[in-house]
């Protein structure tokens, strides 16, 4: 089969031939429906040996569905030919948080060496993935497989890191959205369905402001140096009651706490590498900041179910498996819309 693999560090991943997969006791052997291409993937392609804990070589892709392939002895969940949803990080499994659904934040995280498919063992940029637990499938209902890939890290982290400060988004106050690409277009839509806030979109380009004017933000806010004005102006002088920063470097967190109001909350959802600086007169009185990864199993559920309903939908673009090289070239480029999906 093919597989998109990274295969030394500092180095352009390589579109291989290797073995197809056989599941053992309790694994399960899925046939790639859609694989996202995420802007994180680009950030392991840079990162040079030793920043993550992980071997290669392995296969990219972290947003992951398709159909049961074959079962390995003991699995009694999932059966061969049923569409399924692969939940990204993998945890121990065993601990209290994993019980709870919450492998994102498995206790034994720092052991284990990986933080899941695409992420130090092999994802689904290939033919066929290898899941190595029938916790970490979730039946799909009403939902081709290519269309709800992504929906297991551009909706669910953003859900998650939404849904935590739902109670402080009263009718009346607003939520800020910086970057509205991959992850933040689904951000303006989940705040559309989950709450009465007001919803400002900022971002670079344009393009993806329109983009998310259409699908439910109420103000567009181009990211300059009127950005911090503009949303205060918006919110009539009181600050955001929540700012989702999709981005994470220095400019967005420092716009970030720029717009924000007394008792909100700062959510650092994009990896870029900046920093907050936290002090007494930094951020606003009592304002929490906070970083979230990814989201627990009962909220993919919970997503699954809003895009089964048709309450949100990913922009997407599909692209042949052979193309995955010049589909992160575009990615990289800032050329891709919404998430691009390989189906092999």
């Amino acid at each position: 089969m093919r597989a998109y693999q990274l295969t030394a560090w500092q180095q352009p991943p390589e579109l291989r031939e290797v073995p197809v997969p056989e599941p053992g006791a309790g694994e399960v052997l899925v046939r790639i429906g859609g694989a996202g291409a995420c802007h994180s993937d680009l950030h392991l392609m840079e990162w040079p040996e030793g920043v993550v804990p992980y071997e290669v070589p392995f296969t990219l892709g972290h947003e992951n569905a398709g159909w049961v392939e074959a079962v390995g002895a003991g699995v009694r969940t999932v059966e061969p030919g049923q569409p399924v949803a692969v939940y990204g990080p993998w945890g121990c499994g065993n601990c209290k948080r994993c019980r709870l659904g919450m492998e994102n934040y498995c206790e034994h995280a720092a052991e284990i060496g990986a933080a899941g498919g695409g992420l130090g063992r092999d994802g689904g940029m290939a033919d066929y993935m290898l899941v190595p637990s029938e916790r970490l499938l979730v039946p799909l209902e009403g939902l081709d497989p290519a269309d709800a890939a992504p929906l297991g890290d551009a909706a669910l982290t953003p859900y998650h890191a939404i849904k935590r400060s739902l109670h402080k988004l009263e009718p009346g106050t607003t939520a800020v959205v910086i970057g509205v690409g991959g992850l933040g277009h689904m951000a303006v839509q989940l705040l559309r369905e989950l709450s009465p806030a007001s919803i400002v979109a900022i971002d670079l380009d344009d393009a993806q402001l329109e983009h998310a004017r259409e699908i439910g933000a109420d103000h567009v806010v181009r990211s300059d140096g009127e950005a911090a004005e503009a949303v205060r102006g918006h919110t009539r002088g009181k600050g955001a009651a929540l700012v989702v920063d999709n981005v994470g470097v220095d400019g967005t967190l420092a716009l970030a706490a720029q717009v924000t109001r007394p008792l909100a909350d700062i959510s650092i959802v994009g990896i870029g590498g900046g920093a907050l600086p936290v002090s007494f007169f930094g951020v606003p009185q009592e304002a929490s900041v906070q970083t979230t990864y990814w989201g627990t199993v009962p909220e993919l559920r919970e997503v699954l179910a809003l895009a089964a309903e048709g309450r949100i939908h990913v922009t997407s673009t599909r692209y042949a498996l052979d193309d995955v090289a010049a589909v992160y070239h575009k990615l990289e480029q800032g050329e891709v819309r919404g998430r691009a999906v390989m189906v092999p």
